[in-house]
């Protein structure tokens, strides 16, 4: 049985943990470089769906530091959650296939009617 679908956030989350253990807010920069700037995940975001992750599993807390004199957490992919990450790829590139595939056809018949 296929796995729910991945919200967006939670996409990029696990997308940018699959380059190996990150704290919170270079997740968040790693995010917003991925989307070239298109996508900013807010503290607020961010820490919401890192808390649900790793209540679901898809990611552990690998280690804290104090850093500032606050802590500072980092977080890394568990098998679990690279799978999901896998299966949501391979979804989204079906999807784009199909979806190259049906304006490729567009083209061929507006050259034809043309």
């Amino acid at each position: 049985m296929a796995s729910k679908e991945l919200r967006e956030p939670t996409f990029l989350v696990l997308a940018a943990l699959a380059n190996g253990p990150q704290h919170g807010y270079a997740l968040m920069q790693s995010i917003q470089e991925s989307t070239q700037g298109e996508v900013t995940l807010r503290p607020g975001t961010l820490y919401t769906a890192l808390d649900r992750l790793t209540a679901d599993g898809l990611i552990t807390v690998t280690g804290e530091e104090i850093v500032d004199g606050r802590p500072r957490r980092y977080y890394d992919l568990t098998e679990e959650g690279g799978a999901r990450l896998t299966e949501a790829v391979d979804r989204m590139e079906a999807r784009a296939r199909a979806a190259r595939t049906a304006l490729a056809s567009r083209r061929r018949t507006r050259e034809v009617t043309a």
